[in-house]
């Protein structure tokens, strides 16, 4: 299974969804009530995804709304910088707040996030701010579960796949799930098999994917029940133990996690699905583009930030080169 990009659209890929500021703790191993001091970096899955993305080279764009505050400027200037298209970011101007997430790193096993998610302009996207227009210029359209919560950002998002779908653009559905954004399990299963059974691609952990179908399952049933559908890939994480992708015509594909020394255990997830994507967009086959996600993660958990850390392509074929010499000699 091949997947091409349509080379007569201006982006590869479009990401929609949160934009928020990280502070991350620069004091490792202690609780946060003992943290004084932490680095301010851009946030949020899509927009990291979007990072990734322009790092590996993908032309790409973000849909969103910032806040009208320094933080929103601050991850404006920030996403420009790196090439990214902000063409479909809307600034908010009810006075809605940037989200904030401050990571405590007890030890690399040990690590949480403190979110502030209450009024925050990411999720006062309107159905009306999603331009067709944009949407139809791109190969793909990633979208992130977390702007599923709460509306009106839940409408703009589902106008969005409409309209992907309308338009012949991908849609990759990345899980996502973030339990505080969200009133309950039942409600983020309802929304989640809503967009999943339109998308292309589904990609998430296995706990994820629990929550989608809001059962506890295995992988089997998990693509037996959206095979039904429209997806054609999906790819579902199990940490330590690797990742594995089943598509529509009866593949399967495993790869491993790469052993790292680990800082902290948050973003793992973007990078996975930034290098995983620019992988097979590249032509890779799937198992490589595996390889590719889990190599990427395995460089971002290693390091301080996730948006900063995220990796070039020179650097995950670095260790997936390294890795393979070295099990040469096991």
């Amino acid at each position: 299974m091949k997947y091409e990009l349509k080379s007569e659209r201006v982006f590869d890929i479009i990401a929609i969804g949160r934009a928020c500021i990280d502070l991350n703790a620069t004091e490792y191993n202690r609780p946060m009530e003992e943290t004084m001091t932490f680095t301010k970096y851009v946030g949020g899955s899509p927009v990291n995804i979007a990072i990734g993305s322009s790092k590996l080279g993908l032309k790409t764009g973000f849909i969103g709304k910032l806040a009208d505050d320094q933080h929103g400027r601050f991850i404006a200037n920030y996403i420009q910088n790196l090439g990214i298209d902000t063409t479909g970011v809307v600034i908010d101007r009810a006075g809605h707040k940037t989200g904030l997430a401050f990571t405590e790193i007890k030890s690399p096993e040990e690590c949480s996030i403190l979110m502030y998610r209450d009024n925050v302009a990411d999720l006062y996207l309107e159905p009306s701010e999603v331009d067709e227009d944009y949407i139809r210029q791109t190969s793909t359209l990633l979208v992130s579960g977390t702007a599923l919560s709460q509306s009106p950002s839940r409408e703009a998002v589902l106008k969005a796949v409409s309209l992907a779908r309308k338009h012949n653009v991908k849609v990759i559905f990345e899980l996502d799930y973030r339990p505080y954004t969200w009133n309950s399990i039942e409600e983020t299963a309802i929304y989640y098999a809503l967009v999943a059974e339109q998308a292309d691609i589904v990609i998430g952990t296995r706990d994820e994917f629990d929550i989608l179908e809001h059962r506890k399952g295995e992988n089997e049933q998990t693509i037996a029940y959206l095979f039904q559908h429209l997806p054609q890939l999906i790819v579902i994480k199990h940490g330590v133990e690797g990742s594995y992708a089943y598509t529509k015509i009866g593949q399967r594909f495993q790869s491993k996690a790469y052993i790292t020394q680990v800082l902290k255990t948050f973003g793992a997830g973007d990078s996975y699905a930034s290098a995983f994507l620019y992988a097979l967009f590249a032509g890779k086959d799937i198992e490589t583009a595996l390889k590719y996600g889990s190599a990427s993660a395995s460089i971002v958990v290693s390091k301080h930030s996730s948006s900063e850390a995220m990796p070039t392509v020179n650097e995950i074929e670095q260790l997936i080169t390294a890795d393979e010499k070295e099990a040469q000699y096991r």
